[in-house]
């Protein structure tokens, strides 16, 4: 059975009955977000969270066209009172979030090194934490990482500064900004961004034991190049050149991820924890035995 939308407005109480739990979306209006959104909204209630109103209500209408229930909700994932206030929010009385999805994030053209610690690192720790609090059998956590996480060198991974990031967030926020030196002032993004997917993916694993404790999952998905407003942002600084090295050359689809991320947060894949899912067309293995063939 399908839900109709309606749009709701900020003022609104979004905590109306429903017979479907669910599903936080976090930078939901964005490609993969809003195609995630789609697939996921057949069995649960859609919360959408972004820090644009006006893109939050575009993406209710647009989903309330595909018959699915949505809210839109402001947060700000590096703010803990934010993301706290959404998860508040999202779940209705006598309700549950049974699902959470977190594709908020920036890619290297939209920020500093410093930004993309911030918002794709302590944003990430910010979300699980809150969901971890109330999880039960049953649920699940998703993080987009990216295939960036995968080809950082390991001398530049702050690994010890990991451990840091629940208790100590700007020591563990500087630790990635004075790896990411090391690339230079133009390139410096860049490296914080692959430094900063590197943990997403590491911290999904680092806490996959106190979620199974509740009787819940937690992974990451790492795209590679897809054809979002991001991803061809970076088209010309990295993600075109990946498309060349992949099996599949071309960007991917934002559906062909999100059939990925919506099967990750069901309740299917109940044994699937604590790993990271490259969907990347075959970049990695391309580039893995071009060198390879080149040694041999």
């Amino acid at each position: 059975m399908l839900f109709v939308s309606k749009i709701r407005s900020h003022d609104e109480d979004p905590n109306m009955p429903t017979a479907h739990p669910a599903a936080i979306i976090t930078g939901g209006t964005g490609g993969m977000g809003l195609a995630t959104a789609k697939l996921m909204g057949h069995d649960h209630r859609i919360v959408l969270a972004d820090l644009d109103r006006t893109r939050l209500d575009d993406a209710v209408r647009e989903l309330a066209v595909a018959e699915v229930d949505a809210t839109g909700v402001v947060c700000d994932i590096t703010d803990k009172a934010s993301v706290e206030q959404l998860f508040q929010r999202a779940e209705p009385a006598g309700g549950h979030v049974r699902a959470v999805v977190h594709a908020a994030g920036v890619s290297p053209h939209m920020g500093t090194a410093e930004r993309m610690a911030r918002i794709n690192a302590t944003g990430t720790v910010n979300i699980a934490r809150a969901f971890l609090a109330r999880a039960v059998n049953g649920d699940a956590l998703v993080n987009v990482a990216s295939t960036a996480g995968h080809s950082v060198p390991g001398f530049f991974v702050p690994r010890r500064a990991f451990r840091l990031a629940e208790q100590r967030p700007d020591d563990f926020e500087k630790a990635i900004v004075s790896r990411a030196k090391f690339a230079g002032r133009k390139l410096k993004p860049g490296l914080a961004y692959a430094i900063s997917k590197n943990f997403v993916q590491w911290y999904s694993r680092y806490l996959a034991a106190e979620f199974g404790e509740r009787g819940a999952r937690v992974l990451s998905v790492s795209p590679g190049s897809f054809d979002t407003a991001m991803g061809r942002l970076e088209e010309n600084h990295g993600a075109g050149a990946l498309v060349k090295s992949a099996a599949i050359k071309r960007f991917g689809k934002p559906e062909e991820v999100a059939a990925v991320l919506a099967f990750c947060a069901s309740e299917a894949p109940g044994y699937l924890t604590g790993v990271d899912i490259l969907v990347d067309g075959g970049t990695k293995a391309g580039k893995e035995f071009k060198t390879a063939r080149k040694i041999s």
